[in-house]
């Protein structure tokens, strides 16, 4: 005979009612939440914060990025060997920095560039602040130049910064005209040369950019030829015994008359380009000179003279 068992249930009604509140409690948050849903003018107030705060979690993202970027010393810093040639180019990004540029790496040299902003040719880029003072530049720019040669040294510095302006003294902008080329020519010179003082070999090459007419007056640029005159000034003062470079290294400044660049070019289209040195051979000269061939005696201000499309040197 089968035994039927019986189950019996308690039912606590304080449980119930707990039970039938949290029920009633959630449909209610359910429609509450329901009646937002529907709501429009609820839904664009919740996709506007939504939005705002995506908005400012990127904000935060790209300072951090750019801040990061900004304190890199070079955007597109290559490996280094310690057998390779190596050279920096101050004034890499103008024409004719990057003809120099491309002529050393197609040689196999390794190269850096300083300027106002990369080149993507160079193997590391060095990048300049223009707004900040000429002592904030020393700063950073010797930090970054260390961070990216890590101990090695350099065969040359190729200062070809620098740019034209005119006007005499009577002209509306001669003092800021005078300004920006002081800062062209000269800023960047010397801190080419404190370069040179802590990272050239010896017998390395640093060479720096003059001009011709400012070997005499130019009343028709004065703070050009102000400025031009004062890097001749720096190189014989470099080339002394005590000038303060590496030993038996060699400071030389090229005095360009006109070079045959795009923007001449452009701005003088009827000019007799057959006068104008070309930067190829500027380029090859100085691959010559940091290689030590026939390399003109350290302190020479070098005249590139160009007649009927040949150049020859002339020591100032």
């Amino acid at each position: 005979m089968s035994r039927t068992r019986r189950r019996f249930y308690v039912i606590c009604p304080r449980a119930m009612a707990t039970s039938i509140a949290a029920k009633e409690e959630t449909s209610n948050g359910r429609r509450l939440l329901q009646t937002h849903n529907n709501n429009p003018w609820w839904l664009l107030a919740r996709n506007l914060f939504c939005l705002f705060l995506l908005s400012l979690v990127t904000t935060v993202a790209l300072v951090k990025f750019f801040a990061f970027i900004q304190h890199q010393p070079a955007s597109n810093t290559n490996a280094m060997s310690s057998s390779a040639s190596k050279i920096i180019v101050y004034g890499g990004r103008g024409a004719l920095g990057s003809a120099i540029i491309k002529h050393f790496k197609a040689k196999n040299y390794w190269v850096g560039s300083i300027d106002l902003a990369n080149n993507d040719e160079a193997d590391a880029n060095i990048l300049v602040a223009p707004d900040s003072s000429w002592t904030e530049q020393e700063k950073a720019v010797l930090e970054d130049v260390a961070k990216v040669l890590d101990g090695q040294s350099l065969d040359a510095i190729l200062c070809v910064a620098g740019g034209w302006a005119g006007g005499n003294a009577a002209h509306a902008d001669f003092v800021k005209n005078a300004d920006l080329m002081w800062k062209q020519s000269v800023w960047s010179s010397v801190l080419a040369s404190a370069i040179a003082s802590k990272h050239l070999k010896e017998g390395g090459l640093l060479t720096l950019t003059g001009a011709k007419p400012a070997l005499e007056g130019t009343p028709g640029m004065i703070g050009y030829g102000m400025a031009k005159a004062a890097v001749h000034q720096l190189t014989k003062s470099l080339a002394a015994g005590d000038g303060g470079l590496p030993k038996d290294s060699s400071v030389l400044t090229i005095l360009p008359v006109t070079l045959d660049t795009p923007m001449n070019r452009k701005w003088m289209p009827k000019a007799d380009h057959s006068t104008w040195t070309p930067l190829e051979y500027v380029s090859e000269m100085m691959e010559k000179w940091a290689n030590k061939e026939d390399r003109p005696a350290s302190g020479s201000l070098v005249q590139l003279l160009t007649e009927t499309g040949a150049t020859k040197l002339v020591c100032a």
